[in-house]
């Protein structure tokens, strides 16, 4: 397909520099509204007809939308016959040219709108997903504070970092390498990597991730990687790996549609020139060409493909799943297997409280745990303090706040001193935080993931689509991992996976298989599977890009229901392209071994068009999307 694609406006932020949304490019910019102009002229014209005014009024109107919409693909095919190639492109503006060279410039018309369209959309989806992989470098920063022998330090490039360097980390920064604390207690969040719902304690011995951020504490760090071998780089090569693989099946249907323009043109040339040879009458050779031309263009088939595939992507879109393009939907349609991730797919995200244990009251418990954290901008200790206020507890002051980094806060609240820290005793699947006041242990929080409501019902109905239960991977401990795929209903659990895990674990899952997911550390899983959806809510810039669809509500019951659609899309496409292939075949036929009058082709092969056009338009009903 032709034309150039258009940049993402979806960013991942990177630290400590401004971001501005990227503007599409001009190129881009240009095909679309060139795709736009075309369907609105064709509108008008198409309304002008049917209206009754002069001939003239609606042929100029129709005429300008073959100029608007086929000037870029016209364009293309002539580039590529300067190569010595030959493709749809050229071809579709013949078949339109010829079209109108007929009086049938409506039929020429409605070419032209949907191949400027369906062109339009492909360059927009290709932009994006390039830019998308370009933008997650920006989580890595480009600056580390290299630590000198003489116990001084020094800025330089990340890039520049060789395996054995110490970086310094401070509080609030992102990690620039792959590497070893050697020194300094913090936490660091790098769900982005690893899929950990909770920020990892860290201390000497921990390992870190680059572009993980950085906690409260400071950290001395040493590179055990490379910049060009971290896990986010290697993330960045298996997405654009896989898609290189996706671009080597679009080379397999070019050269379908090349064989398919020379054919066409061919037999055309050859009913056009060889009559003439043997003494046939210049008028009625080229209206039997032309006649072949109409018949044999691929109007009906271009309509029995897409019209479904739109109909029901319009559909989802109404429902709150975006898929991408037709060719996503048409992949949705063969899934066999599903895998989720977990954290923030099957689960919230955010940590939650789901219980006090003390011997007192709860509420006291919780009421001086949360105003000991009132100041902390730690998670937990968010989660703990939104919990008082959602049971309306009114929280107490606070006086000399401490917080150490991996470890906990302490605070006076009145007379007494509050401690609130992690909780290690081995007994809690989930987190769990111990509350103290002076020597006194009061109680223990316990906080966890909260499964989202929608997720077992997604998951039943999936394996009734299926025939197999889906299968979980997260990159989480295995603890948590099985409590919530006890809670929806998952066998198949495959715990602490890192992203290049992720995607081994994708391919050796049987089948067409769709992956569900919202992190970057499950781009590359996206990427390499059959089919892709992402959470749009909270997922990351790549992960929406990289997916085939996105549910924007993060409801995970559409995810189902849009499979279903989907399969329902393509039985419709095989109907459609039976119907519209078996016309062509037919009326060809006719044509080349026949004398077919020009009003029966025409009529024949205009009503294969509505025929299918209309068994498409169905998907665009409630019933097609709750069947």
């Amino acid at each position: 397909m032709y034309g150039a694609p258009v940049t993402s406006t979806l960013l991942i932020d990177a630290p400590h520099r401004p971001t501005t949304p990227r503007r599409p490019s001009p190129f881009a910019l240009t095909e679309v509204r060139w795709a736009a102009a075309a369907t609105v002229l064709f509108a008008l014209g198409l309304a002008a007809k049917f209206a009754g005014t002069p001939p003239w009024t609606w042929w100029t109107l129709l005429l300008a939308c073959y100029v608007a919409g086929g000037w870029e693909p016209a364009l293309a095919g002539f580039q590529a016959l300067r190569e010595r190639t030959l493709d749809v492109d050229l071809l579709m503006i013949v078949a339109a040219i010829g079209a109108a060279a007929i009086g049938q410039v409506v039929d020429g018309g409605l070419l032209i709108v949907i191949f400027a369209t369906s062109g339009a959309l492909e360059a927009v989806l290709t932009q994006r997903t390039a830019d998308s992989v370009r933008g997650l470098l920006d989580l890595t920063p480009q600056r580390a504070t290299l630590l000198l022998a003489d116990g001084g330090e020094r800025e330089v490039d990340a890039a520049a970092l060789q395996v054995g360097d110490e970086i310094l980390v401070r509080p609030g920064e992102r990690i620039s390498a792959d590497g070893e604390v050697a020194d300094g207690r913090s936490e660091a969040d790098q769900a982005s990597i690893t899929g950990e719902s909770m920020p990892a304690p860290k201390a000497p011995g921990s390992e870190v991730f680059a572009g993980s951020l950085n906690g409260t504490g400071v950290l001395r760090v040493r590179v055990t990687r490379a910049a060009h071998e971290t896990v986010i780089a290697r993330i960045v090569k298996m997405v654009e790996q896989a898609s290189a693989t996706k671009a080597k099946t679009q080379l397999f249907i070019e050269k379908i549609e090349q064989r398919y323009s020379v054919g066409v043109v061919a037999v055309t040339l050859a009913l056009f020139a060889v009559p003439l040879l043997f003494g046939a009458a210049l008028e009625p050779t080229l209206l039997r060409a032309m006649t072949f031309m109409i018949v044999a263009s691929p109007c009906a088939l271009v309509l029995a493909t897409m019209p479904p595939l739109l109909a029901a992507i319009a559909n989802a879109g109404k429902r709150g799943v975006l898929v991408k393009s037709a060719v996503a939907m048409e992949q949705l349609g063969t899934v066999s297997t599903v895998a989720f991730d977990k954290t923030g797919t099957l689960t919230e995200g955010t940590p939650q409280v789901v219980r006090v244990t003390t011997g007192e009251r709860e509420d006291d418990v919780l009421v001086l745990a949360a105003s000991a954290e009132q100041f902390s901008e730690h998670p937990l200790g968010r989660a703990i303090v939104a919990e008082a206020r959602t049971r309306g507890l009114a929280l107490q002051p606070a006086t000399d706040f401490a917080a150490t980094p991996g470890v906990g806060v302490t605070a006076l609240v009145g007379s007494q001193r509050i401690s609130v820290r992690r909780h290690d005793s081995g007994q809690h699947d989930d987190t769990a935080v111990l509350v103290t006041a002076g020597e006194r242990e009061i109680g223990v929080i316990e906080l966890t993931d909260q499964l989202r409501p929608s997720s077992a019902a997604a998951v039943q109905r999936l394996t009734e689509l299926t025939g197999r239960s889906p299968a979980l991977l997260t990159g989480d401990n295995h603890a948590a991992g099985q409590r919530v795929a006890d809670s929806v209903g998952i066998i198949d659990v495959r715990a602490e996976l890192l992203p290049q895990d992720k995607v081994q674990a994708v391919q050796e899952l049987p089948g067409q298989v769709l992956f569900v997911g919202d992190g970057v550390n499950d781009a590359p899983a996206l990427a390499t599977a059959h089919a892709g959806i992402a959470l749009g809510r909270k997922g990351s810039a790549l992960t929406v890009d990289t997916a085939d669809a996105v549910v924007v509500g993060d409801d995970l019951t559409v995810v189902p229901a849009v499979v279903a659609l989907a399969r329902r899309a393509r039985r419709v496409v095989l109907a459609n392209l039976t119907i519209a292939g078996t016309v062509i075949v037919v009326l060809s036929a006719w044509d080349l071994f026949g004398t077919l009058p020009l009003p029966l082709g025409v009529a024949g092969h205009e009503g294969s068009t509505v025929l299918v056009a209309l068994n498409g338009m169905r998907l665009l009903s409630r019933r097609a999307w709750e069947a």
